[in-house]
């Protein structure tokens, strides 16, 4: 072993002092949707990473799905992410923002006044979800999105990219995986539309490439990265024969865009199905950009699939909850500490800030 995941490399123009990434975890701390001092020094803390890549963040209102996620769409969220990005920055990180917008994944209960619940098609997520007010609920019913709605949610994304590069964070993580409002689009379990926006290959990519596009006319290709998610079932996704075909062609139309990275969400080792091995080939073979690798990853494994050149950064997500010092773990061989689920998403320090 070449001990590749700790030797510095470049991500477009930015250099990166290792290829570990941390990866973007909810973790329902920003009360009031507000980015806060205890989130600051929980990005701090693990500035050791090549890359951060923060939890995930929404930039519209109507994204606000789960309890205590931050936004990034005003003026009071970028002062609240400033501490955030500079602490990370002094301690030699590099910080991207995962701008999430959750779609129908989503209560009323957990969102402010004037917000509404949308997606691409009036089809609930089936299930219920935790609200702060009113404990477990089940998943509303959504607004099927009009085409005002749609050209106004391309604009949040992309004016939500101004603020974050205002607020000091490297580049932006568009989430299009997991089942929320990008990937609803691509997936036909959420999108049953039969106009521009729906029914074939190219009409379901077609938001998350005006969201790509949007994106990158705001701050440039070399500062946006996009998350995917093919053969997903997070969030009551489901394959379809043409799964394939649709990430090839988002592939397509995202080289043709010059996007800086994708990362694909693989979550076998927690019991998902897995990605094929030959789609995570040929889209690595397609992607002119740069591949982040994830799902259940120790530094042996990370080691060999960059060796072998299946990707260029490997995420961790999960072991960096426990282990703040993560990076020098993986060094040392030393054990990992076990994270505490219970307090994954409560508010607080407990199971945050004082592993």
């Amino acid at each position: 072993m070449n001990n590749m995941l700790f030797t510095p490399t470049q991500l477009g123009s930015l250099p990166l002092k290792n290829r570990i990434v941390m990866a973007p975890l909810t973790r329902s701390r920003a009360i009031g949707n507000l980015p806060n001092e205890l989130m600051a020094e929980y990005y701090r803390l693990r500035a050791d990473a090549g890359l951060i890549i923060t939890e995930g963040t929404s930039p519209s209102p109507n994204g606000l799905g789960y309890p205590r996620i931050p936004g990034l769409f005003n003026e009071a969220q970028v002062q609240g992410w400033r501490p955030v990005t500079d602490g990370v920055h002094q301690a030699g990180g590099r910080i991207f923002v995962q701008l999430m917008h959750t779609g129908r994944v989503s209560h009323p209960a957990n969102m402010p006044a004037g917000a509404g619940v949308l997606a691409p098609s009036p089809i609930a997520v089936p299930g219920e979800m935790w609200t702060d007010t009113d404990g477990m609920q089940p998943h509303p019913v959504p607004r099927e999105m009009s085409e005002a709605d749609i050209a106004q949610s391309i604009a949040e994304y992309a004016s939500s990219a101004k603020l974050a590069i205002q607020a000091g964070f490297d580049g932006v993580e568009l989430h299009a995986a997991n089942g929320y409002l990008i990937d609803q689009f691509l997936n036909t379990a959420s999108n049953q539309r039969h106009d521009r926006w729906g029914g074939s290959v190219e009409n379901r990519i077609r938001f998350a490439v005006e969201v790509a596009k949007a994106t990158v006319a705001a701050i440039g290709a070399e500062r946006v990265g996009i998350r995917i998610s093919p053969y997903g079932v997070f969030n009551a996704q489901t394959p379809d024969a043409e799964m394939d075909d649709v990430y090839l062609r988002l592939i397509d139309e995202l080289n043709a865009l010059g996007l800086l990275y994708i990362h694909i969400v693989d979550h076998s080792a927690m019991g998902a199905p897995e990605v094929s091995p030959e789609l995570k080939a040929r889209l690595r073979a397609a992607f002119n950009g740069q591949y982040i690798l994830s799902g259940g990853y120790d530094a042996a494994r990370a080691d060999t699939d960059l060796d072998a050149e299946r990707g260029d950064l490997v995420a961790f997500g999960r072991p960096f909850i426990s282990n703040p010092d993560l990076v020098a773990k993986l060094k040392s061989g030393q054990e990992w500490v076990a994270p505490d689920f219970a307090t994954f998403y409560t508010p607080g320090e407990k199971g945050y800030t004082d592993y």
